[in-house]
């Protein structure tokens, strides 16, 4: 049984609670409290953002539907026997290697909470090891391909320049697509030349931006903008017709327009541009503390997977300097 005090969690945080978040499924009560729970304590305490909470929540919701299906209703005591079956369900499934990784660490989380609350006993999670699907390294756009995709619109048109801006401004400051697609007017400082996203765990930061993305937005906020608002108004820097802010789906379809009109036959989406940023600026002699920075890293380690250097440059290297190339 769950508490009183658990129970009243719910109604205590400060932060407005979104149930949209969890969707609906035919749990028994005590694991739809405890899942509930975990939302909450994932809004309030780790402060993630919806995207990151609506994975999360798929993870769980996952772990309990098979517990209902083997018609357990407590998570008191979850002995291993029941963990290597829900890994052998999900083996079966087909569930990716990288996916079976986030869903275990997803789960190491949720039992974590449990224990702490008092809920379950002991997290059985603990003792599973992560399978192991090789760290790929980042794809990254050439400097080439980076030219022909920002390349001015053969037709200027309002909506063209604007798909111009966002991506040249992608490019400028490695932006999650969430952030761009939401990024507000008074977020892009064109005098000083930076932009002030809230990224992941609501964290603010400011990054950087060029010259040359300083002048294709206020190019864009001159001429194209008002011309697709139509008198609308909207706070949003990248709108659409109606006065929204852009979706990341349409963003992404947008991305591979571009590309294929530029003949750029590598799978490309908004993460592609964002890797190619933080490739870029390694490889040009960035610092890794800085890049970190501007990628909105809360771990230096996540941003190291930019370090690698294409094999072309290393065997440019290998020629040049070593005494028997």
């Amino acid at each position: 049984m769950l508490c009183r005090n658990n129970l009243r969690f719910i109604g205590t945080a400060t932060k407005p609670f979104s149930r949209d978040i969890i969707k609906p499924t035919n749990l028994p009560k005590q694991f739809a409290v405890a899942r509930e729970l975990f939302i909450r304590y994932l809004i309030t305490e780790r402060r993630l953002a919806e995207n990151s909470i609506s994975a999360y929540d798929a993870d769980v919701a996952s772990f309990l539907t098979y517990l209902t299906s083997l018609h357990k209703r407590s998570l008191k005591n979850i002995d291993p026997e029941t963990i290597h079956l829900f890994l052998e369900y999900c083996r079966l499934k087909q569930i990716s290697k990288r996916s079976n990784a986030r869903r275990i660490s997803a789960l190491k989380t949720f039992f974590t909470f449990l224990v702490r609350e008092g809920i379950a006993r002991e997290n059985p999670f603990i003792a599973v090891d992560l399978p192991r699907s090789g760290k790929s390294l980042p794809k990254a756009l050439s400097a080439g391909e980076v030219e022909r995709l920002l390349s001015p619109p053969a037709k200027a048109t309002p909506i063209a320049t604007r798909n111009n801006a966002m991506l040249v401004l992608l490019y400028s400051t490695g932006l999650r697509v969430t952030e761009l697609v939401q990024l507000p007017v008074a977020g892009c400082n064109l005098n000083a030349g930076f932009v002030r996203v809230i990224g992941k765990g609501r964290k603010e930061r400011l990054v950087p931006f060029g010259e040359q993305a300083k002048d294709k937005i206020d190019h864009y906020l001159k001429t194209a903008r008002p011309l697709i608002l139509k008198g609308k108004k909207s706070n949003s820097l990248f709108i659409t017709a109606r006065g929204n802010h852009m979706t990341r789906l349409r963003f992404w379809q947008i991305v591979q327009d571009t590309a294929v009109a530029a003949n750029i036959s590598k799978k490309i989406s908004p993460h592609v541009i964002r890797h190619s940023f933080a490739t870029h600026l390694l490889n040009h002699g960035a610092d890794l503390r800085s890049v970190q920075l501007m990628l909105g890293h809360s771990d230096i380690s996540t941003t190291q997977i930019y370090t690698h250097i294409d094999q072309d440059r290393l065997k440019n290297i290998h020629k040049k300097f070593h005494p028997r190339g």
